[in-house]
């Protein structure tokens, strides 16, 4: 899967989110700094050359949908993002949080629940 780069992400937030749209309709939800149509849509069309999205095509337009969940994108912008910044552990990655206080005692035990009985939580 290849890097995207942060507008070519927002991009596919935003066709994640309406499953199937028109370059005009992802344009329609940009609501900081809407980029030129052509912009867009050569954003969309990298997209596209990435893997990430298919076209149906209805004469000169194009209707774009993607074609990598949006699971499947977390999980290896995860994977990624735990090599690089808290060298491939996880334990680092919750501390970093814990120290930050973006996570509670609570929310730690809940996760500590869910790793002691995995078959319960799904």
């Amino acid at each position: 899967m290849q890097k995207l780069t942060n507008k070519e992400e927002e991009i596919m937030h935003i066709l994640w989110k309406l499953k199937k749209a028109f370059v005009k309709e992802v344009m329609a939800e940009i609501t900081e700094e809407q980029p030129h149509y052509n912009t867009l849509s050569t954003i969309v069309r990298n997209l596209e050359e990435k893997g990430y999205v298919e076209h149906n095509a209805y004469g000169k337009t194009h209707q774009y949908f993607p074609i990598i969940a949006i699971e499947d994108y977390r999980k290896g912008f995860m994977n990624t993002a735990i090599d690089n910044y808290f060298n491939s552990s996880y334990k680092n990655m919750v501390s970093f949080f814990a120290k930050e206080e973006k996570i509670t005692a609570k929310e730690l035990r809940e996760i500590l629940a869910m790793i002691e009985n995995p078959k319960e939580e799904k």
